[in-house]
């Protein structure tokens, strides 16, 4: 008998808030984190707007000796895990730490890292590179930091599948759980990629918007979209074996119930235009939730707001759920953008909040529908509604497709 799995804790660090009710709250008031580029000067690039983290302060919630020393991704991950796991009521001290684990997905690494030392070593030469180059620069950290700071002494992983990771670490987790291989989890994603390098690796990839109005920048499932907006942060779940949870009396805030996985095998950085992969892996998820597609309330769509993705995303949740007359979908990335590993954690603490407040975030940016999409999607007028049973999509360069699918708690 598999062990059902909820979810106990979350935090966030966001565009639009730096913890996890800010960042509901105001997801849910359609607030756009998307502004004018500050971390550099990004003029020569040909993008001027990103979805930055703001007023990010690692010391109002952790020790100095914890974060001085490693890389802002790693910051960011570590920063909204200890929130995670202060809502969860879990400390040091009150757990077997060969309980705990860390499952987390993160796309590039440490980037302000690796690109300032590259600076310094082409400067200054090779010596001046700093000695902690290494660990805080490789992907692995994130959840590394993690695990070391929480004694977390289960497994510790780091997923790396593109824009996928975060739904895969998510999904990963709750399959050892389910297994009753650990008992309690940290899982998510963590990025800070708005550096000179990262926006100008994706901008020679004509992956990102040019828009000079933010409000014209990211657009998912708009007709007028031109390219997605980079953003950053990360977004933490506490999954828990329910037996656990209910033995320490802890608030349960969800359940974590289907898990999907699949590869397009198509394209470096296309999805199949069939939407096949997709399909797959939202079927998947579906069929071990035990949720009908006829019943599914809410699809937080991946949505990145370029014309590819849009279109077999949208297409492929047609197909799929076309016995669903009232299924509703929206995605995040017109008020977050789009955060690459760490997009399916934030999404994820969303899905939670819209099945805690019977509430779906609306479709921030989309003015003018395009015509090749046909899937109802999330606006003012119909973004109050029941949400019992919702899916959050992440698909990655490479052709990673993951799905997560929840349930609003019942302890039935």
């Amino acid at each position: 008998m598999s062990n059902r799995v909820v979810v106990t804790g979350m935090g966030a660090v966001t565009p639009i808030g730096n913890d996890a009710n800010a960042f509901a709250h105001n997801l849910f008031n359609s607030k756009v984190g998307i502004a004018p580029i500050t971390k550099f000067d990004a003029s020569d690039t040909g993008v001027t707007v990103a979805a930055e983290v703001k007023d990010f302060d690692p010391g109002q919630r952790l020790d100095k000796r914890d974060y001085k020393r490693i890389d802002l991704f790693s910051q960011y991950a570590l920063y909204s895990a200890k929130e995670a796991m202060d809502q969860a009521g879990l400390k040091k001290g009150d757990y077997d730490p060969e309980d705990l684990g860390v499952m987390y997905g993160n796309g590039i690494g440490g980037l302000t890292t690796i690109e300032s030392d590259i600076i310094k070593m082409h400067d200054k030469g090779p010596k001046r590179v700093s000695p902690l180059f290494v660990p805080k620069a490789i992907a692995n950290m994130a959840s590394g930091n993690v695990s070391i700071y929480f004694d977390a002494e289960n497994t510790s992983q780091t997923i790396v599948t593109a824009c996928a990771s975060a739904n895969n670490a998510i999904g990963n987790a709750f399959e050892l759980i389910k297994q009753g291989k650990a008992k309690m989890m940290i899982a998510g994603g963590t990025e800070a990629a708005i550096t000179e390098i990262g926006i100008a690796g994706f901008a020679k990839l004509t992956a990102l918007s040019t828009a000079k109005k933010v409000e014209d920048a990211s657009m998912p499932f708009d007709e007028n979209r031109n390219g997605f907006v980079m953003g950053e942060g990360a977004g933490t779940l506490i999954l828990e074996d329910y037996d656990h949870a209910k033995a320490r009396g802890a608030n349960i805030l969800a359940e974590v119930v289907g898990y999907g996985a699949t590869s397009d095998a198509y394209h470096m950085t296309a999805p199949n235009p069939s939407g096949k992969g997709a399909i797959k892996a939202m079927q998947e998820a579906l069929d071990e939730g035990n949720i009908k597609t006829s019943e599914l309330d809410y699809v937080n769509a991946h949505g990145t707001s370029t014309h590819a993705n849009d279109v077999a995303e949208a297409g492929a949740i047609e197909k799929l759920f076309n016995d669903n007359d009232h299924v509703k979908v929206s995605s995040i990335k017109g008020m977050v953008g789009h955060s690459l590993g760490a997009a399916g954690g934030l999404e994820a603490v969303a899905l939670v909040a819209a099945l805690q407040n019977d509430q779906m975030p609306v479709n921030v940016g989309m003015k003018h529908k395009d015509p090749e999409i046909h899937v109802d999607l999330v606006d003012e007028d119909n973004k109050k509604a029941p949400v019992n049973t919702a899916i959050s999509n992440a698909f990655g360069f490479g052709g990673h497709n993951a799905v997560i699918a929840m349930k609003k708690w019942n302890e039935d």
